[in-house]
């Protein structure tokens, strides 16, 4: 799955350049500046929903600074295929994951899928075949032992978090609860990716178990475990334009596209933002849309330097690589079984090695289209980033030609891939949880400095990596910048907490809305 409905926020980059002073080469003369209450940087997910919580409670006068020329983020789309024959295919996020459950609640992503209309299919991952270097090879019952020691782990992440115990790796997870694999046995890998990496962007080794449980169970146990793949012509960011047009009108003024933020002065009582173009806006408050992977990658800078707890939180987390790579062969020399979803390879080599393809020329999606796509994550991606695509395409075609066939399998029409590890304004895919992190730790990571306030995936307790991660953590902000707005005298605080001190585990004492803990792990709504 992903980001396969995750991910979030905007196309912004910026250096964030904090209070300078007037003798700095950068320092603006700000009554030049275009004045308004809220400037929000990135017309993603988070940012168009932080923009709809301040106009729903009336208050209109904001900006929206966006990099790109359309809004939406990392959920982005292309045209792919040949002339007569070409597509739209998600290079980002690309599921609604969790819908709804009869009597239970809706995931908001799911509300605003069905008021745009979006075509979707249920993506059946038990729909799946296996293969190695030799071609086909039934090893799915190896999935049943994977998913027996995963109810194992559940339990123990449950323990950590209500106990108050150390976390640890998923992987260590796993070995106590009586999965691991021989480092040799590449189909018990296979599944193993199957399972894990293919969600978080991360191995086992790298991801916290006791907050990756508490991620998944708060989506699928909370909402369903259903996984709607978005195949519209118009693009899955359709859903956001859709929530746009509820308060923005064709062509408004209020929304700045193709503006590249590099600066940023913060202080107590406002915030200027500078642009490339020269341009600045001075806003009473702003929200800062930009990805993990934007502010961990030097693209932003601060000035005065944020407080170390800031650096610390942003530092601790990590931002993963989804990729896909899209092939098109010949509509009438489709060589693989259209009726099945899926098809996991387990190279005799390397671990995630172009592990997971997935028909999109089958019942229910686009029939006819001869497309298929692998996906790779995290080192492979940052490998596959790098090279041409012509070597890319070289390896890609080698793996199939081994699962099906020298003789089957003929040279793709089409062939496309996205970089996001080298986007200057994603650097990465969505964010994950490293192994010994805590509550506290992560809300260091979404606490404002200042009046300049954070939301996005990456920000969310409890949903991160989830496009309505984005959602929650965009509106939450929106409603608390709207009541400070609206107070006549300044009097609401709506500053967040975060600790100077950190601890190695949070108490439960600590799971609450402070600390952006919204829901209990604990239910089965979905399940």
């Amino acid at each position: 799955m992903y980001l396969q409905g995750r991910i979030t926020s905007g196309f912004v980059f910026l250096e964030a350049c904090l209070g300078l002073s007037t003798s700095s080469p950068l320092a603006r003369r700000n009554e030049t500046c275009q004045k308004t209450s809220v400037a929000i940087l990135g017309a993603g997910t988070a940012g168009i929903t932080a923009a709809q919580a301040l106009s729903n409670q009336s208050v209109t006068d904001f900006l929206i600074v966006e990099y790109n020329g359309d809004i939406g983020g990392r959920v982005a789309h292309t045209s792919f295929g040949v002339p007569n024959n070409s597509y739209t295919v998600e290079l980002g996020a690309n599921w609604v994951q969790g819908i709804v459950t009869p009597g239970g609640p809706q995931n908001p992503i799911w509300t605003l899928a069905l008021l745009a209309n979006l075509t979707n299919t249920y993506s059946n991952y038990s729909s799946i075949e296996t293969f190695n270097a030799s071609g086909a090879t039934d090893y799915t019952d190896l999935i049943d032992d994977f998913e027996d020691a995963y109810s194992t782990l559940e339990q123990d992440a449950g323990d950590i978090l209500s106990m108050n115990l150390q976390d640890r790796s998923v992987r260590a997870g796993l070995r106590l609860a009586g999965w691991s694999p021989a480092r040799n046995d590449m189909e018990a890998q296979a599944v193993e990716w199957w399972e894990w990496d293919w969600e978080y962007s991360y191995t086992p080794d790298e991801s916290s178990e006791e907050w990756g449980i508490i991620n998944y169970n708060t989506t699928f146990y909370q909402y369903s475990d259903a996984n709607n793949y978005v195949f519209d012509r118009r693009g899955f960011n359709q859903f956001i334009k859709t929530e746009a047009a509820t308060f923005l009108a064709a062509n408004d003024s209020r929304l700045l596209l193709n503006t590249i933020v590099t600066n940023i002065t913060y202080s107590d009582n406002s915030v200027t933002v500078y642009n490339a173009d020269g341009s600045c806006i001075e806003a009473d408050y702003a929200i800062c849309t930009f990805s993990l992977g934007v502010l961990q990658n030097d693209v932003v800078t601060f000035d005065p330097p944020l407080p170390y707890w800031k650096q610390e939180g942003l530092a601790t987390f990590q931002m993963g690589t989804y990729t896909k790579i899209f092939l098109q062969f010949p509509p009438d020399q489709v060589f693989w079984n259209t009726s099945t979803q899926f098809f996991l390879y387990a190279d005799p080599l390397e671990r995630g090695y172009y592990p997971v393809y997935q028909s999109l020329d089958g019942p229910g999606f686009l029939e006819g289209s001869g497309i298929l796509f692998v996906t790779v994550v995290e080192d492979q991606s940052y490998r596959v980033e790098q090279q041409t695509d012509e070597e890319t395409q070289t390896q890609v075609m080698a793996v199939l030609r081994s699962m099906f066939g020298n003789d089957t399998v003929p040279d793709p029409i089409a062939f496309m891939y996205p970089r996001w590890s080298e986007e200057p304004w994603a650097y990465g895919s969505y964010s994950n949880w490293p192994p010994g992190t805590t509550l506290e730790m992560h809300q260091n990571l979404r606490a404002n400095v200042g009046n300049l306030f954070f939301a996005g995936e990456a920000t969310s307790t409890e949903y991160y990596g989830f496009l309505h991660g984005a959602y929650f953590e965009g509106q939450d902000v929106g409603h608390a910048i709207a009541s400070a707005v609206l107070s006549k005298n300044g009097s609401v605080d709506i500053d967040e907490a975060f600790y100077e001190v950190l601890y190695g585990t949070t108490p439960t004492t600590q799971l609450n809305e402070t600390n952006g803990w919204m829901v209990t792990s604990f239910q089965t709504n979905g399940f």
